[in-house]
């Protein structure tokens, strides 16, 4: 059986001065012909031919002629020759919209005219394939020839004992661990594993009937001994000790106090005095300006004064008399305030209105003050002058920001001011990067 003999293919020729300026062998592509330079076929521009046209369109695997109502050509349709307006008229092309399309078969061929060119079609048999060509047997050369038999015999080595190492280790058992018992396991996992029970405290056994108390080995004082004599040092002390006393009790409000009993004074008793027993009340009887409150007398009496006793105040009932009262009122932060004074700015661009931009930082110079007033705070000696340089974007945001003078001698302010002004969006729009100077001067109030 005969092989089916191929499709045939679409022959597009250009013919300008009677020669074929540019052919094209057509499979299955559209032919698009114009002024544009992605057409198949580039023409001069014309005001009667569109900047890109189809031609012949490939649809079903069977080309078919474009033409529209002004062109002019003519088709070999096998039989007899037509030109385009036969076609048009006697309905031999289908009508598509404000074109006419022309199937065509693979006998068919003809041409349409373009103005100063004409564009000529035929079906044409595809080419025969030619044989690839082959070296010589004598001049060819194998693969095997030309590889590197050393490499490949390491690789093949290497690759071999790589992998039968790996193999080893696979298939090998991984070794069993030992399952202790409890005697052999440490101590610490026993507790973790075995809670212990509390150690309990041995109750002592109640005395039989039998036994008799101990005595408590009896003192020396209490056996009748004399206690043995003081040390010399201690002697020292002690004789310094009543020297000092006897002083200072003829001495102020001790005098006043007096003494009674033995000698000793109510401070003394107060104190941790050999007496004990003396009563404070008693002790400080006669002393004008005081005023003792005991549990009889809490609440009575017409308040502290001499020879009487005085009522118990609270401690935030303190008060003072005589010299005048002290109110040590509450706790109340400084009020610093600054003033903040601006100029006249710099701009470099007549799209930025100086006095509207003035007006802009002075509704906002609250931002500023508050910078300033921080740190005054801290110090409030602070004052001087900044001048700030910043560019106002297209977008109406701050661009670059600079720092020109900084007479305060604070960063902080002036880190303060950069980060106040650069989340300002200002309501110029410039063309390009306006750039303004502004100074600020701050000085203390009050």
């Amino acid at each position: 059986m005969a092989a089916p003999s191929p499709a045939k293919l679409l022959r597009v020729g250009l013919i300008q001065n009677g020669q074929i300026v540019e052919e094209h062998h057509v499979r299955r592509e559209t032919v698009t012909i114009g002024h544009d330079a992605r057409n198949t076929i580039v023409l001069p521009a014309s005001d009667d031919r569109p900047a890109r046209f189809s031609v012949f369109e490939n649809q079903g695997q069977q080309f078919q002629l474009v033409i529209n109502e002004s062109m002019k050509g003519r088709v070999n349709l096998g039989s007899s020759d037509v030109d385009f307006d036969a076609l048009r008229s006697q309905g031999l092309a289908s009508r598509r919209g404000d074109l006419y399309v022309l199937p065509l078969q693979e006998t068919a061929r003809g041409k349409v005219e373009l103005g100063d060119a004409t564009l000529f079609f035929q079906f044409v048999a595809p080419p025969a394939e030619e044989d690839r060509p082959l070296l010589p047997s004598d001049v060819r050369v194998s693969r095997w020839k030309t590889m590197d038999r050393v490499f490949f015999g390491i690789l093949a080595i290497s690759l071999l004992v790589h992998f039968s190492g790996a193999a080893i280790i696979l298939s090998a058992e991984a070794p069993k661990e030992q399952e202790l018992a409890l005697d052999q396991l440490d101590d610490r996992f026993v507790r973790a594993i075995i809670p212990q029970r509390p150690i309990e405290t041995p109750k002592p056994a109640a005395p039989g009937p039998a036994e008799a108390p101990k005595e408590e080995p009896k003192t020396a004082e209490a056996a009748g001994d004399k206690p043995a004599e003081a040390k010399p040092a201690t002697r020292a002390a002690a004789e310094h000790h009543a020297e000092m006393v006897k002083k200072v009790s003829d001495k102020g409000l001790l005098k006043m106090l007096g003494s009674k009993g033995s000698g000793t004074g109510a401070f003394q008793d107060v104190l941790g005095g050999a007496n004990g027993g003396n009563d404070i009340v008693a002790a400080l009887q006669g002393a004008g300006g005081v005023g003792v409150a005991n549990e009889a007398s809490v609440g009575k009496g017409n308040g502290p004064r001499g020879g009487g006793t005085g009522t118990v105040t609270g401690i935030g009932e303190l008060g003072t008399q005589g010299g005048g009262k002290v109110d040590l009122g509450t706790k109340k932060e400084v009020d610093v305030k600054g003033r903040v004074q601006d100029a006249a700015p710099e701009v470099d661009s007549s799209e930025v209105d100086r006095d509207a931009l003035a007006r802009y930082v002075r509704a906002r110079k609250g931002a500023i003050q508050s910078c300033y007033e921080k740190e005054l705070k801290r110090n409030p000696s602070l004052k001087g002058k900044v001048v700030v340089r910043f560019s106002i974007t297209p977008s109406g945001r701050v661009g670059d920001f600079d720092i020109d003078e900084n007479t305060l001698g604070n960063e902080a302010v002036a880190s303060c001011i950069r980060a106040a002004i650069r989340a300002w969006v200002f309501p110029f729009k410039p063309d390009s990067d306006a750039t303004v100077s502004y100074p600020f001067v701050f000085s203390p109030t009050g």
